[in-house]
């Protein structure tokens, strides 16, 4: 399996279902239909894509949908729904985390108190992260058994976002307002914008 193939899967899943945890049943269906070998390229290719996506620019813009509280753990699950929205807007994100002030997921989250979303809305899927390590071991019969087969392939998988650009201070409002001045419009900083938690 390569990124290509990686990306149809997600798209096509995209298509027939908008709840995340029917899209990840869609997916796991599907992949459990793929030899074992696929499995664990598509968790290489998870990775791969997901590592794109792990910068300080795209924590800020994490940081700014979720009302100024984003943890690691928060932008790892992040990631994941990121990847979840199909490669063009996968794309246009990580080429310039601002354009997601254009997604329609994202828009109608706009001026909701984070208490109001449901939690199909919420910009993160965690599950989705572990979506090749559980198939594998479904179909193999094993216990984490797809860490042994990424290791022989010199792959190893992350477990919290490492960005590696430069850090910078995501409550300040002046360095808001000029690396991401779409998000702070939609989503003003927590305490003056009326939104509570």
């Amino acid at each position: 399996m390569d990124t290509d193939a990686f990306w149809t899967m997600i798209e096509r899943v995209r298509l027939r279902a908008s709840d995340p945890e029917e899209r990840l049943g869609m997916l796991a269906t599907e992949l459990s239909r793929h030899p074992l070998s696929e499995v664990v390229e598509f968790q290489i290719c998870h990775d791969r894509v997901r590592e794109r996506s792990d910068t300080h620019q795209m924590w800020g813009a994490a940081h700014r949908i979720f009302d100024g509280h984003c943890s690691g753990d928060g932008f790892w699950y992040f990631q994941a729904w990121l990847i979840g929205l199909g490669r063009a807007a996968f794309e246009r994100a990580v080429a310039d985390p601002d354009t997601l002030a254009e997604v329609a997921e994202v828009i109608r989250l706009a001026g909701r108190p984070l208490g109001e979303w449901a939690d199909a809305e919420f910009p993160e899927w965690e599950s989705f992260n572990y979506l090749a390590r559980t198939t594998y071991d479904e179909v193999a019969g094993t216990v984490e058994g797809i860490y042994a087969e990424l290791a022989k392939r010199g792959h190893d998988t992350p477990e919290d976002p490492a960005p590696a650009d430069v850090p910078w201070d995501f409550d300040d409002p002046a360095e808001v307002a000029e690396r991401l001045p779409r998000l702070a419009t939609l989503f003003p900083l927590p305490g003056g914008n009326g939104r509570g938690h």
